[in-house]
């Protein structure tokens, strides 16, 4: 099982690999949200926001989150490893249920393009 500071390291990746990336997902990722990421193994929330093409963790918490986040994240701390690696494909985990996606319409079109 991926431990706090594993999901904390992993964040951070994703958001290096986000702020690199180029053409369309560049442009998916130019959002100004709040974001959370619940690791449901762990029973954490990572809280903060979405901006200039990287995630910003603001604050760690236990249990759910404290407010609702414009876009919500939800998986298991291996599973959010797994992701960031490469070794789990988001498209399948997300149909599977394996991963929680929840944003507004308008964000979760845009964010597609990340599939």
């Amino acid at each position: 099982m991926a431990t706090i500071e594993e999901c904390r390291t992993a964040l951070e990746k994703l958001s290096d690999n986000m702020a690199g990336a180029e053409g369309d997902v560049r442009t998916a990722v130019a959002l100004d949200r709040s974001v959370s990421c619940r690791i449901t193994d762990l029973d954490v929330t990572f809280a903060g926001r979405l901006t200039g093409g990287r995630i910003e963790v603001l604050d760690t918490f236990p249990g759910p989150p404290r407010e609702k986040a414009e876009i919500r994240l939800a998986m298991t701390g291996d599973d959010l490893v797994a992701l960031v690696a490469g070794r789990l494909n988001f498209a399948k985990a997300w149909g599977s249920g394996r991963v929680k996606l929840e944003a507004g319409l308008v964000d979760l079109f845009r964010l597609r393009k990340l599939l």
